[in-house]
């Protein structure tokens, strides 16, 4: 796959183009959603836009115009919509085939290509077969963003040629260098890996309005029946069917010397395999953001919620529009942003480009 130069038009309007960086993170992602809802309420124009996984997805729904009604959608889902979205298989590649998310997405956006978008896009994956990102900034957006959101053993591959291709966070779960070359004004990126001292969850950093409406819809579907316990128990139950079939050479005693269930074991794989990636992902971020520092990076600490937490996306969204809004405030120089902590948006000087040539396919 050969990866082709994207160019952009002249700045319009002095300091107000962006390139826009949107990072892996699962179903933190969705507060990409709110990051780009606060760029077009202070008048910026996203001229390049680079994602991975969550990232990818975004980016390529906003550039294809219909945020809008993806944003609709996914904020309606809540516990079990989002069960019913994992489509289990036997692959060995993966337990999750992401079909009916992908048909989702086809319905919305339909059978788009990159280089006709207004905006010029890159998502990037990984191939597993020579070790190296990948680039998608030409050919089918759909075939683009399912690559790039395929989770190493959890959500299975795409095969392109000799390619097997899985999430690109893998190896590059900020991809800030796409961007570098872009006719921008400034470069802002957003780390939805990002490791924080100390837990913070997504009712403490929402502003009190937002974090108390949170906490009631939350209270609310449990009162529904349609609450975290019972969504839960459907999750590892899957998780179950997902892992059964493997095999375990070591027996997983408990603290009191019994085994646990199955369904237990099951979920353990699941969240520890997620958790690596997470942990893993939020380390190589930091590299990304000390070899090419954007003007703008807000980091959404990786406790907020899982990976896995999709049916949270109101209040996530809520969560990148607050972050964004304060970043640019700090940007533009402002006052009267209020408190602020460097684990939550951070205003880094811009470096040039080093020279390396950056990873293509």
């Amino acid at each position: 796959m050969e990866m082709q130069a994207r160019g952009s038009t002249q700045p319009t309007e002095s300091g107000h183009r962006v390139a826009l960086v949107l990072g892996s993170g699962g179903a933190r992602g969705y507060a990409h959603i709110g990051v780009i809802e606060a760029l077009e309420a202070r008048g910026y124009e996203i001229v390049a836009i680079s994602g991975c996984s969550m990232g990818a997805l975004v980016a390529g729904v906003f550039a294809a115009g219909k945020l809008e009604a993806y944003r609709e959608w996914v904020c309606d889902l809540d516990y079990f919509d989002v069960l019913r979205l994992v489509d289990v298989t036997w692959s060995p590649m993966g337990a999750m085939r992401a079909s009916k998310v992908m048909s989702k997405l086809e319905s919305l956006i339909g059978d788009k290509r990159i280089e006709d978008l207004a905006v010029p896009v890159t998502t990037v994956a990984t191939d597993l077969v020579r070790q190296r990102e990948v680039w998608f900034q030409s050919g089918s957006l759909l075939q683009a963003i399912r690559a790039s959101i395929a989770v190493p053993g959890i959500i299975t591959p795409v095969h392109l040629g000799d390619q097997v291709l899985v999430d690109g966070g893998l190896m590059n779960p900020l991809p800030i260098i796409p961007t570098v070359s872009a006719q921008a004004d400034f470069v802002l990126a957003v780390n939805a890996t990002a490791h924080s001292p100390r837990p913070v969850s997504l009712q403490d950093l929402l502003p009190p309005a937002q974090a108390a409406r949170e906490q009631a819809r939350e209270e609310a579907l449990e009162a529904e029946g349609h609450g975290f316990a019972g969504w839960i128990g459907g999750i590892r139950e899957r998780a179950q069917r997902l892992f059964s079939g493997t095999a375990d050479t070591l027996e997983e005693a408990g603290d009191a010397g019994t085994a646990p269930s199955d369904s237990q074991r099951a979920w353990g794989r699941l969240d520890m395999i997620l958790a690596s990636f997470d942990i893993a992902q939020g380390a190589l971020a930091k590299y990304k953001v000390a070899g090419y520092p954007p003007d703008v990076l807000i980091e959404i600490p990786k406790t907020v919620c899982g990976a896995y937490e999709f049916h949270r996306a109101p209040a996530l969204i809520d969560l990148g529009r607050h972050l964004a809004l304060q970043a640019l405030d700090r940007y533009e120089g402002r006052t009267g942003v209020g408190d602020m902590t460097s684990e939550q948006v951070s205003v880094v000087p811009r470096t040039p480009p080093s020279g390396d040539e950056p990873a293509s396919s």
